[in-house]
């Protein structure tokens, strides 16, 4: 590998037709019209933990890193849904189909609504489920078995979860590009020709995956919550169900700060048996939240690939950057 692509880290996750890529100075995220053009928005970013020297401490660097990239997806997702609806209403239009338009603040009510909906089933699968489960089978003063127990249901709620709606054609379709994306960066990697031809020949898993850092997370809590358990029985007592998940939800950004810096040690580590051993979990979830691209799928995260790295794109003669 090239020792400078190798310094310089490249990432960034599928949305709906096309890829969000983020390389040290822009973000930028390619998406594919039914047109067949490519449109591109590009903005610079720079993390806060490069210009603040208390958050790039270990650690604390991985739950801020994490927060950036929550909002980093959200703003890309929801470009990329701006593209998908403008499509849609073309259609609507070559159809000759009248609907009435619903107003503006009736489309943010609306969307307002499944984003609560969303959170609310997200928190009752994996939050409070796992524990109530683990309360019924009188597990509650049995603080390693009940995070063991809990922690086991929620990874098997994930997976479960993760499964179901990879059956929607919608969503295989974003995994599709999520393997576009994966082959894009190894090929990056590797000093390959980014051209679909080339990057195609990858593999579409990858180490340092945000499915993988989730992964990583879930384990990790059931190590620290047994933990801090413990030692809340002894100084305090035995905590009620929501005291319980009150304080381990307060937990965290400690434990993702910690899985953040395990991935990022494991990367650079990635032929060592331990480090196999541990990314093998990550590794075998995205054999369902990749899938394998085609030629076009590439061609989009190579665009957002090379935009985000400031390299040239006029080999494409398709692309039209996106300013809003």
């Amino acid at each position: 590998m090239n020792d400078k692509k190798k310094e310089i880290q490249v990432g960034g996750q599928a949305v709906i037709e096309g890829v969000m890529m983020r390389g040290p100075e822009y973000i930028a995220t390619a998406v594919r019209r039914k047109s067949g053009k490519i449109e591109v928005k590009k903005e610079k970013f720079v993390s806060v933990t490069q210009n603040n020297k208390f958050l790039g401490f270990p650690i604390i660097r991985g739950f801020v890193s994490l927060i950036e990239m929550l909002i980093i997806g959200f703003k890309s997702l929801s470009f990329s849904a701006k593209r998908a609806e403008l499509d849609w209403e073309e259609d609507e239009k070559k159809n000759k189909k009248k609907k009435k338009e619903k107003s503006e603040s009736r489309k943010k009510t609306e969307e307002f609504f499944s984003y609560v909906f969303a959170f609310g089933l997200a928190f009752l699968l994996f939050a409070f489920l796992p524990y109530k489960i683990s309360y019924l089978m009188n597990l509650s003063k049995e603080n390693i078995y009940f995070n063991l127990v809990a922690g086991t249901i929620r990874i098997v709620f994930f997976v479960v979860y993760i499964r179901i709606i990879s059956l929607m054609k919608d969503v295989h379709r974003i995994f599709e590009y999520h393997g576009a994306e994966h082959k894009s960066v190894y090929a990056y990697e590797n000093g390959s020709k980014l051209i679909p031809a080339e990057v195609q020949k990858y593999s579409t898993l990858h180490p340092r995956c945000g499915t993988s850092f989730i992964f990583f997370v879930l384990l990790v809590s059931i190590l620290i919550f047994s933990i801090v358990d413990t030692l809340v029985a002894k100084f305090i007592g035995f905590p009620s169900i929501f005291v319980r998940l009150g304080y381990h939800l307060l937990l965290v950004p400690f434990i993702s700060g910690i899985s953040y810096e395990v991935l990022k040690l494991s990367s650079k580590n990635i032929n060592h048996p331990l480090v196999k051993l541990m990314t093998a979990p990550g590794l075998a979830l995205q054999r369902i939240t990749t899938q394998p691209p085609d030629d076009k799928q590439l061609e989009v995260a190579i665009v957002a690939m090379k935009s985000a790295l400031e390299m040239d794109v006029s080999d494409y003669d398709n692309i039209e950057f996106i300013k809003e």
